[in-house]
């Protein structure tokens, strides 16, 4: 009798113990896929006021064309290359931030037209646009660093012992994280 009630409190407190890693285990990966919807939030944003931008220039730059065009392909890749964070294998993640990395060259550039043009700097609207540009940038820095640290917690959770027995069980694997893009470890060369 006492051997029989000793083996199930055993057997309960391991089952109990077993719930509560595999509980962790889930709301951990909830915070990293919440992290990686607010990314993606942060790139519609930015999609979402290119083609305000881009008009607002085209007004004064009618024959930058060709800028124009490559902002507009390079938002309609970024805008179809979608990752779904909990299954995303690394190449998919790679694919995902180049697009992205185009918009952001293309954005340079158009920002760089903008230059050349006085009274498009001095356009209330236009400077709007730059604000609210920039503060996406920054949300977007912002996301992908919550990101990275969330898709961290989550793969030390399901790495360390004992949960690591369990997470492949249960269908846990590692999620990747945003890297640099490739040069950006070089400063920008700046010249007036």
């Amino acid at each position: 009798m006492k051997k029989t009630t000793i083996i199930l409190i055993v057997l309960g407190v391991l089952v109990l113990w077993v719930i509560s890693a595999y509980n962790g285990m889930v709301g951990i990966q909830e915070d990293a896929t919440n992290a990686a919807a607010q990314v993606q939030s942060a790139y519609q944003r930015r999609a979402d006021l290119i083609p305000n931008l881009v008009e607002t220039v085209k007004g004064y730059a009618q024959h930058e064309e060709n800028t124009f065009k490559e902002v507009i392909e390079a938002r309609a890749k970024a805008t179809q290359v979608t990752i779904d964070p909990s299954n995303c294998t690394p190449e998919q993640l790679k694919a995902y931030q180049d697009a992205q990395g185009e918009l952001g060259a293309a954005l340079g550039k158009l920002i760089a037209v903008s230059e050349n043009y006085p009274e498009l700097k001095a356009n209330e609207q236009f400077m709007d646009l730059q604000k609210q540009l920039e503060g996406t940038e920054n949300r977007i820095n912002f996301a992908r660093d919550n990101f990275n640290k969330a898709v961290t917690e989550y793969n030390k959770q399901i790495r360390t012992f004992p949960n690591t027995l369990f997470a492949g069980i249960f269908g846990f694997r590692t999620m990747e994280k945003f890297a640099a893009e490739e040069g950006a470890q070089k400063a920008p060369n700046v010249k007036f």
